[in-house]
């Protein structure tokens, strides 16, 4: 789960994150301290959940809340308890009250991921891609790996190759509840087909079932090792 923290109290970002990097399958991704900056990056980083303050400078939380349906999950993190019935209004997911205890924190995300998985299960995800006059329907579980080339989107399966006019951001949300993760820029991979990891002079690379192979980046090589199991020594 990937979180954006927002808050114009560094002292208050820098408790927050240090509660988050307690709890496994987190990751801290950003940190904001006003709403203007926090849509810019929910845009750029593209977070599954923001903790967010009430009251910050340029645009204060309700604010950011009310600006588009199409944000991620919001919990409000804030000393003033006034505003519950406003963020909830917005849809807000949860609504802690500072200072925030790590049980409490815990339960807001643990909320988060389950409302989250509950709307993966209703509606099932299927890749579909043009070929002619037909579109062909794919089980992404059938996918080892998506990535970018030129202006479009390629996976191959089989033999075949596909193109799909789909990002690899807009694809890293669809495929969220899947075994999928973002190892490079360039690079969608289902981690559930990956054979090996092969590291030398400082660059990594997946081999995957189907004999492809997918760069890791630096900065992704270590939640790609914890998430196939690796220990931070392995090679």
């Amino acid at each position: 789960m990937k979180v954006l923290v927002v808050d114009d109290e560094a002292p208050a970002r820098r408790r927050l994150v240090r509660m988050l990097e307690r709890i496994a399958g987190v990751q801290v991704v950003g940190e904001a301290d006003d709403g203007l900056a926090a849509l810019r990056l929910i845009g750029e980083l593209r977070p599954d959940v923001v903790l967010l303050d009430v009251h910050m400078p340029e645009l204060d939380g309700i604010e950011l809340a009310e600006t588009t349906a199409e944000l991620p999950a919001i919990v409000f993190v804030t000393a003033h308890p006034d505003y519950a019935v406003r963020a909830f209004a917005v849809a807000a997911q949860d609504y802690l009250l500072k200072p925030v205890q790590q049980q409490r924190l815990e339960q807001a995300l643990a909320r988060v991921e389950a409302r989250a998985a509950s709307a993966r299960q209703a509606t099932p995800v299927r890749i579909s891609a043009r070929a002619g006059d037909s579109v062909r329907l794919f089980d992404p579980r059938s996918i080892t790996r998506f990535h970018a080339a030129d202006k479009y989107t390629v996976f191959r399966v089989g033999d075949e190759e596909h193109v799909l006019d789909d990002s690899l951001n807009t694809l890293e949300d669809r495929l969220g509840g899947l075994e999928f993760l973002r190892v490079h820029r360039s690079e969608l991979v289902n981690l559930l087909e990956v054979r090996t990891l092969h590291q030398r002079d400082g660059t990594a690379v997946l081999e995957l079932s189907d004999g492809q192979r997918a760069h890791v980046s630096r900065r992704t090589l270590a939640e790609v090792k914890r998430r196939l199991g690796l220990r931070d020594g392995d090679p």
